[in-house]
């Protein structure tokens, strides 16, 4: 059984071999004989009605605009309800007794589970599974910080690995990647503070010391490898972008504030070791993404890369050079960066097609 994103895959590659069939007709390079030619269209016709009759897919460009805006909607419709089912329990929360505040927190987790689930088998598009789960996630959050609250449990940092266990539950159940970024984010924080706590400081106070991400980082980029995403469209290059985001970011950070870092060494020594480990750690991100075709780790890393590099510009030349001649270095540096991006793209699709080949 295919999921939804093959099934559009597959409407795509009809789509653009119908346009380069025709282009080839008027171009008089090819041209199937008129039996061929409508076997070729009756079956296509036949796979399209097949795919729309199973799966919400775009069928042609009008469609896939059109969609675009409905996944739009989409997205802030279920912050929306999100924000509105926290505002709501924080409008009349006072109002209930003890015993009625966990019946409705345990109640309304429950609910909204079950709810999401049954969308999901009833909504083929996916746009109102994300608005349920969303709303359903939420729900579990405030379960789990408010019966703390009405219990008088210490705060603890393993309520995020509850939240996280339950955004990826759902993720993977509904094939819902914003849900993947939440439990991503949740499961970075839990790490990153029991991180921070094995460094003898309290978990609240994680985010003083840059480093605790790092861990957090090696897992999400290793994520991927452990686990096989064939029929979860977009999970792996989630999963690399925010263990890439979660790596960078903190060097960034220690790069131009030794004093974060716990290293007991000068800070300009520990600002100096972070630029190199953020030039070197850029440049092989995007060689590694070349290498292995995964065009979100190339762009991340050119991004981090671009940035260290204009930062450590404006530590040397800020001061010393007319305004006019260090946006000219910049803007020089730039067209050396495309340039040699250009070359290395040229160079890559040699090895691409012989892969294909292959």
């Amino acid at each position: 059984m295919v999921t939804r994103s093959e099934a559009q895959q597959r409407v795509d590659e009809i789509e653009a071999f119908r346009r380069e069939l025709e282009r080839l007709r008027q171009e008089k390079v090819l041209a199937l004989p008129e039996e061929q030619a409508h076997a070729v269209a009756h079956h296509h016709d036949a796979l399209i009605a097949e795919l729309s009759r199973g799966y919400d897919i775009d069928r042609n460009v009008r469609e896939k605009k059109l969609s675009l805006g409905m996944k739009v909607a989409s997205f802030l419709g279920a912050l929306a309800l999100a924000a509105s089912v926290f505002f709501l329990f924080r409008q009349f929360w006072g109002l209930f007794g003890t015993f009625l505040q966990v019946s409705i927190l345990v109640g309304a987790a429950l609910f909204t589970f079950a709810g999401t689930l049954l969308v999901r088998e009833r909504d083929a598009s996916g746009y109102f599974t994300k608005l349920a789960a969303m709303v359903a996630f939420t729900c579990f959050v405030l379960n789990v910080f408010m019966l703390g609250q009405i219990f008088s449990i210490t705060p603890s940092d393993k309520a995020f690995i509850a939240w996280a266990a339950y955004a990826l539950l759902l993720a993977y159940a509904c094939d819902l990647r914003l849900l993947l970024a939440a439990g991503i984010l949740c499961l970075v924080a839990f790490v990153s503070a029991r991180t921070g706590t094995y460094s003898g400081l309290y978990w609240l106070h994680f985010g003083e010391r840059p480093e605790n991400f790092f861990p957090a980082a090696m897992l999400l980029l290793l994520a991927p490898l452990w686990v096989r995403h064939e029929r979860y469209a977009g999970f792996s290059a989630i999963y690399r972008v925010f263990g890439l985001l979660t790596l960078f970011l903190p060097t960034l950070v220690l790069a131009n504030w030794g004093r974060a870092s716990h290293l007991d060494i000068d800070p300009k020594m520990i600002e100096g070791i972070y630029q190199l480990f953020g030039f070197a750690g850029s440049a092989a991100a995007i060689w590694f993404g070349l290498r292995r075709v995964w065009p979100e780790v190339v762009n991340t890393g050119m991004v981090f890369f671009v940035i260290f590099l204009y930062t450590k510009f404006f530590d040397w030349w800020w001061d010393v050079m007319p305004k006019y001649l260090f946006f000219l270095v910049v803007g020089l540096t730039a067209i050396l960066f495309l340039m040699v991006m250009r070359r290395l793209r040229r160079v890559a699709a040699p090895a691409d097609r012989e892969g294909a080949v292959t």
